[in-house]
């Protein structure tokens, strides 16, 4: 019955059975450890996965369990695991695939962070990145792909400027190429796009933004298609045999024998969440499934007060560009159109038409913006990139990325929207008075 229900059902009612939990209404918060394993030959059968259930709150837990299978419901996936952030989430994703060596083929198009380690990071493990020259061309994707190349990994909504990526024709090349895209949909979430429909095979969130929507937890989130074929040569680490895996005849498999539905979210829940351990706790997975059960509310109020700041700066005098894909000269509103007829989310840039100490009078004379790093709250947040969430990226490479030090981007909350812009038109007149000093 759950496969017929619509979004808004799925949201607060998926992955959920209260008959298994003492008939508890809300999803109860397993603050436990470890589980009772009730015999030795139940042990034997959880060890050999031949018998589901809960041994150790770093591999799974009963809290956590529902909130990877109400997303995985609203993604249309087959399985989906939670992790302690999104760095984490995008970090297991592409050395799970590119696992021995190999290349990630993305865009200069992403979160400062996930820049900066692909340079600190991914080459002391054997993982090359590749950047395309032209993120809106899928031509330029096509070009750059090389014998070693494991994946493509792009931002569905890109961090700050909200480029919209072309994913139906991004999948097509890498599915050309036996390999996965995958696709950070932080800024869109499954709500406003479900990139798995337009041929993504592993879609990862930052359960810290819209998801959860209040800024009160950290997470992340990795989900699959199911659909990828991971035997097809490119990809040995799934095909290697296990002792860990062993059946109850004592058969050693691979991930692939025991999970054939689900194999890469398997294998990071197996090998990194396991060995790394970045479980996420018992409590911010509730926390989570509280935010989520609003999510289309939530974000449905967002856009639309979105789209009145983008009108509103559209016609400012002091405002030189917005960038945000309905404005009226983005490049994106038809993959906009297509992709997210619900709105391209709550988050938006805008050029300041002055200095930078202009820039940093305006962010310090908000009283309801918040001056913070994060987005997606119930909050509206304002910071200076460049400055800031883009630091970590060389002038040249803030320049590649379309960042200028007069950008500012803008998160949007909850509140009412005239209120926002009130706000927002103090601060402009406080910044332009330093001009005169």
């Amino acid at each position: 019955m759950a496969d017929q229900w619509g979004f808004d059902t799925l949201k607060v009612r998926a992955g959920y059975n209260p008959t298994k939990h003492n008939q508890s209404v809300a999803v109860p918060i397993y603050q436990t450890t470890s589980f009772e394993l009730g015999d030795v030959a139940r042990a034997r059968r959880l060890n050999a996965f031949a018998e589901s259930g809960f041994v150790y709150s770093r591999l799974s837990n009963p809290t956590t369990d529902v909130l990877e299978q109400r997303i995985a419901a609203l993604d249309g996936a087959a399985a989906a695991v939670a992790v302690g952030s999104g760095m984490a989430a995008i970090t297991f994703s592409l050395l799970n695939t590119a696992e021995g060596g190999g290349r990630i083929l993305t865009t200069a198009q992403l979160y400062g962070g996930t820049v900066n380690s692909f340079k600190k990071i991914y080459p002391k493990f054997g993982v090359e990145i590749d950047v395309v020259e032209n993120a809106d061309d899928p031509q330029s994707f096509e070009n750059a792909i090389k014998e070693d190349t494991r994946g493509i990994f792009v931002e569905s909504i890109s961090n700050p400027n909200a480029v919209v990526a072309d994913l139906e024709a991004i999948a097509a090349i890498a599915h050309a190429h036996n390999i996965p895209l995958i696709v950070d949909n932080t800024f869109a979430t499954p709500y406003l796009l479900n990139p798995i429909r337009f041929g993504a095979d592993v879609v990862v969130y930052s359960l810290t933004k819209a998801l959860s929507g209040h800024g009160n937890i950290i997470g992340g989130l990795i989900v699959e298609s199911g659909k990828f074929d991971w035997a097809n040569g490119k990809f040995p680490q799934f095909e290697e045999t296990d002792y860990t895996l062993k059946s109850l005849e004592g058969s050693e498999r691979s991930i692939l024998d025991v999970f054939p539905q689900s194999p890469f979210t398997a294998r990071i829940r197996s090998i990194f969440v396991n060995y790394f351990g970045p479980n996420l706790s018992p409590f911010d997975a509730y926390l989570a499934l509280l935010g989520i059960e609003t999510l289309s509310e939530r974000v449905s109020k967002q856009v639309e007060t979105t789209e009145a700041l983008v009108r509103y700066l559209e016609q400012h005098e002091l405002v030189a560009w917005v960038k945000y894909p309905s404005a009226k000269n983005s490049p994106y509103k038809a993959l906009a159109e297509k992709y997210l007829p619900n709105g391209s989310g709550s988050v938006l840039t805008f050029g300041y038409k002055g200095t930078v100490e202009q820039v940093e009078t305006l962010i310090d004379s908000t009283k309801l913006f918040s001056y913070q790093a994060n987005l997606g709250d119930a909050r509206s947040l304002i910071i200076n990139v460049a400055a800031t969430t883009h630091r970590e990226l060389t002038e040249t490479e803030q320049r590649t990325a379309d960042i200028s030090p007069e950008t500012i981007r803008l998160s949007i909350g909850l509140e009412d929207p005239a209120d926002l812009i009130a706000d927002l038109e103090q601060a402009f007149a406080e910044a332009q008075s330093i001009c005169c000093k």
